[in-house]
């Protein structure tokens, strides 16, 4: 068990030469959190998990959920699968005046100041101070925010944040993340021309935030400041994935050896070729942040059972069907505000991108009533249903083999299961196994 803060000696690690990062869980979707809860304890690896700005503040975020509530989540599914809370480190990403950008700013950073302190309150150890968005009184929408008004405001939260956290103990006083240079929250709305942040950039936001800390005596905080958010050049739209080219990058990796105690985060990692995430750690992206392709694969799990109970119970009279995704993508049309400003096309497109498209924003729906009622009921008709082996190999290919292996059953859970943990995998093997 590692005795100093986890994250710095990260960190030291990695700056010791060790090819070695950290996967950032980004959901809260509770068969994410379950799988990523036991492939940790599986691979005996400390476990990196994030809310969001928009997922959970003091007001509940669109999720309902509180960063005190949020932590109580996470530790009783760790308890009920027996992994030490310990191991677990909690995230909050993207947190400032994100939420509150469409207010003026005094008023907005009134609520990032409380949402910043909620969450150290509840226990959080690392936090992303995201305050690059330009509130209503910023001026004009279409520029970029000042970079010394964004490394002042960041300032302020951190100030916050170090006085919420007086009392803790130093191996878990908060970790900082400064920067950014990535979509907003919940992912990029259009696929776009990819921006590869410039390393003039870089050193302008460490030095204009550095002093910033200093002018608010934030000096001790510094030293935990661990990572800086850059556009390394990785995304996705609704059908493509902009890959990791490592030659491209190659000034930003340059850059971060000038400085002992960062190393860089990238976000909007998933879809990324497996080959590419290990080029990005050893590029020193070593927190490496996936959301999506998570619960992309848990839909994909989802779906291919709903396919399965149809052709296995179509029949069968006394047995009504979950009709699962018939549901979910009502219930998408009934409530359209999670995907409407994000899909554009025409109605056929759109349509196909609701149930598809890898900003999987159906992720947003899965906790809706009548939603996780189908599943749980298409969940029970499979269960009490033996699904022959024919039909996974038909359906779930991968899930097949594990099964004939002998390491997963027939249980629809456990199928769903295995595709999530599937894609956690391929951060192990990029993050040379994590750390323990």
């Amino acid at each position: 068990m590692i005795t100093e803060n986890k994250i710095l000696w990260l960190i030291k690690e990695h700056k010791l030469g060790k090819k070695i990062g950290i996967t950032s869980v980004c959901s809260a979707n509770v068969y994410v959190l379950k799988a990523a809860i036991r492939n940790a304890q599986k691979k005996n690896q400390y476990l990196l998990i994030e809310s969001t700005s928009n997922q959970v503040d003091q007001f509940g975020g669109y999720t309902g959920i509180t960063p005190a509530v949020f932590r109580d989540i996470v530790f009783k599914l760790s308890k009920e699968l027996k992994f030490p809370k310990e191991k677990i480190i909690l995230g909050g990403d993207h947190l400032g005046p994100n939420r509150w950008q469409y207010e003026d700013s005094s008023s907005a950073m009134a609520k990032a100041k409380d949402q910043i302190a909620a969450y150290v309150r509840a226990g959080y150890q690392k936090l992303h101070l995201d305050t690059s968005m330009k509130c209503s009184d910023d001026g004009n929408k279409e520029q970029p925010l000042d970079a010394s008004i964004i490394a002042e405001r960041a300032a302020i939260l951190c100030k916050v944040a170090e006085d919420a956290s007086i009392g803790r103990a130093k191996t878990d006083l908060p970790v900082y993340i400064i920067g950014t240079d990535v979509p907003p929250p919940g992912g990029a709305k259009d696929e776009h021309y990819l921006h590869i942040t410039t390393k003039e950039d870089v050193e302008r936001t460490i030095e204009l935030t550095k002093n910033a800390f200093e002018k608010y005596n934030l000096h001790d905080a510094w030293e935990r400041v661990a990572a800086v958010v850059v556009q390394p050049g990785v995304e996705f739209g609704d059908e493509s994935v902009f890959n990791y080219d490592r030659y491209k990058a190659k000034e930003l990796s340059k850059l971060i050896n000038r400085f002992d105690n960062l190393i860089y985060e990238a976000h909007s990692t998933d879809y990324q070729k497996k080959i590419s995430l290990k080029h990005m750690v050893e590029d020193h992206f070593a927190i490496l942040k996936v959301g999506p392709w998570l619960t992309y694969a848990m839909r994909e799990a989802i779906f291919a059972l709903a396919l399965i109970e149809k052709e296995l119970l179509s029949n069968r009279k006394d047995i009504q069907l979950s009709n699962l995704i018939d549901i979910v993508d009502q219930q998408m049309l009934n409530d359209q505000k999670y995907w409407v400003k994000y899909y554009i096309g025409s109605e056929d497109e759109i349509k196909i991108k609701r149930k598809y498209s890898y900003s999987d924003r159906i992720r947003y729906y899965w906790n809706y009533k009548i939603v996780n009622a189908a599943l749980m009921k298409l969940i029970i008709n499979l269960r009490d249903n033996k699904i022959p082996i024919s039909l996974i190999s038909q359906f779930m290919p991968q899930e097949y083999e594990a099964i004939v292996n002998g390491n997963i059953t027939l249980d629809p859970q456990e199928l769903i299961n295995n595709k999530i943990t599937h894609i956690l995998e391929i951060y192990n093997y990029a993050t040379n196994g994590g750390f323990r």
